[in-house]
């Protein structure tokens, strides 16, 4: 697990990357700045800081879920796993709504392409990481996880502790900085 969040390190890195070397390029193309001229950028006060609160606060139940299973506290993780998913799936959701309500699309600049492509591939993890959480949701239903070693949930709770951090640095340098 530890090689492919490594790996995935390495993707967002090539993506913010591509982000920087633009952003602070200022190509006459642009426009001289950044955002480039005729795009509107979002508004970071308003999805995008929801979106963090929603992911911040599943990342805190997701670890009290944790915290649940290896004290033994079954319902306590199911009620807080359950809620982390919902979180995420909610997140998802508002994702899907700021994408309907842009004034630019993927089309418009190289920050449409940048954009999309970065927060595209941040909510396809957050898509799968809410998978992977619902299975472990279902494993503890059925009483699959030992309390002393839950190595499965750990496993989730790192890739979703990975996804909470991507997309911290994505709100900061897309949606604050770059805007």
């Amino acid at each position: 697990m530890i090689l492919f969040i490594v790996s995935e390190i390495m993707l967002f890195f090539s993506l913010f990357w591509a982000f920087f070397h633009n952003s602070l390029s200022f190509a006459v193309e642009l426009g001289g700045c950044w955002v480039p001229r005729g795009v509107e950028a979002l508004d970071y006060k308003a999805v995008p800081l929801l979106n963090t609160a929603l992911l911040l606060g599943s990342g805190m139940l997701v670890t009290w879920a944790h915290y649940g299973i290896i004290r033994g506290w079954r319902v306590v993780g199911l009620r807080a796993l359950g809620g982390g998913v919902a979180l995420g799936l909610l997140f998802t959701c508002l994702q899907g709504f700021e994408y309907y309500v842009a004034s630019f699309t993927i089309t418009d600049s190289v920050y449409g392409s940048v954009f999309y492509l970065m927060t595209g591939a941040h909510g396809l993890h957050v898509i799968i990481g809410s998978v992977f959480l619902t299975v472990c949701w279902f494993r503890l239903l059925y009483y699959q996880f030992r309390d002393d070693d839950p190595v499965g949930f750990e496993l989730a709770a790192w890739y979703w502790h990975f996804v909470d951090v991507v997309w911290l640095f994505l709100y900061i340098f897309v949606y604050c900085w770059g805007s």
